[in-house]
């Protein structure tokens, strides 16, 4: 745990201290976010404001990633369980450190042509979703047919098996490698398009993600502590079959970490903006984390802001297209409520509420499971 919990610290003392720079520097190349003109004109103040910010906690997720290995090769022996392989970097490192990297770069290449544009409309939504696409196939992939070894010992198991999982895999639902690659394109790009929705005002998208990695961090480390194999067939008669939790721990830790340090600059009035190399990277990672961790179908209560939000864009668009009325002042819901007089500041603290009421859910749905079998 203690690898874990530098891991976090050194990610949000790190983003802490590099992020004013970041946005000193982008001010300087001129890297300012557009704003839309037809969204809350409260909104118009913000134009110039540094963009881009998911760089620097890409940057220090991955940074702190290395060091919590580091910590972990330095622990004594006597002090880690000899079945987690923790000292190692591994192919589920691999699947969402790869993720969080290139589903980044589709982002920055969007906020890249904002920038150069002087507009705020990047890559198109195909190419956008073509990019995601690639990148959670290419992982996808990885996860399913890739073992791989970890220093003189041969792994067997995959990162991921092709079934529909909600706190366990669901064996009685079997998709098929093709098919389980195929959904997790699909979860990527949802996800990723949720928290990119998210993104609209001051913190709002920082806050949900910040509590979503929270949420995975304790899955991660309670999988670990209750792993087939490991000592938690000893603890109880129940145990998940995932195969590196603590590396699910770690990585959730770093990012979390890196996303409360990266929130001291991002809250009302924001400093930076992540853009869509922030947004993007973190929807890919967390669907990387609902995949490895063996939670698929628990994701869309662990991220429900991020459903409710992208169902509020889905509605607008249909019933505009279809009858030419619209159900919200304005899509997403956050602007919405903006439009109907809420300061900005009330819209994210009360969305932040329901961002922790779904991550509540989430976690007692995965223990209520655990206590239903093992108790």
């Amino acid at each position: 745990m203690r690898a874990v919990i530098i891991a976090a610290f050194v990610a949000f003392a790190l983003t802490m201290a590099l992020t004013p720079i970041a946005a000193n520097a982008f001010r300087r190349l001129k890297a300012g976010q557009p704003i839309r003109t037809d969204g809350p004109q409260t909104h118009l103040a913000k134009a110039g404001t540094p963009t881009m910010g998911g760089v620097v906690f890409i940057f220090t997720t991955v940074v702190a990633y290395i060091v919590g290995h580091l910590v972990l090769m330095a622990l004594p022996e006597t002090e880690t369980d000899e079945f987690s392989r923790p000292s190692s970097f591994t192919a589920t490192g691999l699947v969402l450190i790869g993720l969080f990297v290139t589903c980044g770069f589709v982002g920055f290449i969007d906020d890249w042509l904002k920038i150069r544009k002087r507009h705020s409309g990047g890559i198109s939504g195909k190419a956008k979703v073509l990019g995601l696409a690639i990148a959670a196939a290419g992982f996808g992939v990885i996860a399913l047919y890739y073992t791989g070894s970890i220093s003189t010992e041969e792994i067997s198991e995959t990162v991921a098996t092709p079934y529909l999982s909600f706190t366990q895999d669901i064996n009685w639902l079997p998709l098929t490698k093709i098919g389980a690659v195929i959904l997790f394109v699909f979860v990527v790009n949802a996800t990723a398009n949720g928290v990119n929705l998210t993104d609209g005002l001051d913190g709002l998208a920082t806050g949900a993600a910040m509590m979503a990695f929270a949420a995975y961090l304790i899955i991660g480390f309670w999988q670990y502590r209750h792993w087939c194999g490991g000592a938690g067939d000893q603890l109880s008669n129940y145990c998940y079959d995932v195969r590196d939790p603590l590396e699910i721990a770690l990585i959730s830790g770093a990012a979390a970490g890196a996303m409360f340090g990266f929130l001291w600059w991002n809250t009302s009035p924001a400093k930076i903006f992540m853009g869509d190399s922030g947004s993007l990277s973190l929807g890919g990672l967390i669907a990387g984390l609902a995949l490895t961790s063996k939670t698929i179908l628990l994701l869309p209560i662990i991220g429900a802001l991020f459903v409710i939000i992208t169902f509020s864009v889905i509605i607008q668009t249909i019933s505009y297209k279809t009858t030419r009325r619209r159900v919200f002042r304005m899509a997403p819901l956050q602007h919405h409520f903006e439009l109907a007089g809420w300061s900005e500041v009330n819209v994210v603290v009360r969305f932040w509420i329901i961002a922790g009421i779904g991550m509540a859910i989430g976690l007692g749905f995965f223990f209520a499971d655990f206590l239903r079998v093992a108790g």
